[in-house]
């Protein structure tokens, strides 16, 4: 279960930004999620309620909100693009196996409220 290392990453991030910017109260941070990034959504919120719970100062309490990215896959041949979920690696438009993931599997803090 790896959600609990990118829990305390992201925690840790903002801690940091909340203290070089003099916050004293996270409300919420909003993290966008890559389809194929292997965290688990639910599992992700779980562990993160469970370390604001048990953290003391701005980011005690704060409520994880989480966007989904699309995973998008390219074909080196005919230069599409296509949803990687649907199709995995072949190219569903000329059938190529020369394909690379564009975006899908990142995680990302993509904005934090703070009062």
């Amino acid at each position: 279960m790896h959600e609990l290392g990118v829990t305390f990453y992201i925690v840790d991030d903002v801690k940091k930004v909340a203290k070089e910017n003099n916050v004293n109260k996270v409300e919420s941070v909003t993290v966008e999620l890559g389809e194929v990034s292997t965290v688990i959504p639910d599992y992700l919120v779980d562990v993160w309620n469970w370390a604001v719970g048990k953290e003391e100062g701005p980011i005690k309490g704060a409520k994880l909100l989480i966007e989904k990215i699309d995973a998008v896959t390219y074909c080196e041949n005919c230069k599409g693009e296509y949803p990687t979920v649907a199709h995995g690696k072949i190219c569903p438009y000329c059938g190529s196996d020369k394909t690379y993931l564009l975006r899908g599997n990142e995680v990302n803090i993509k904005n934090i409220v703070a009062e």
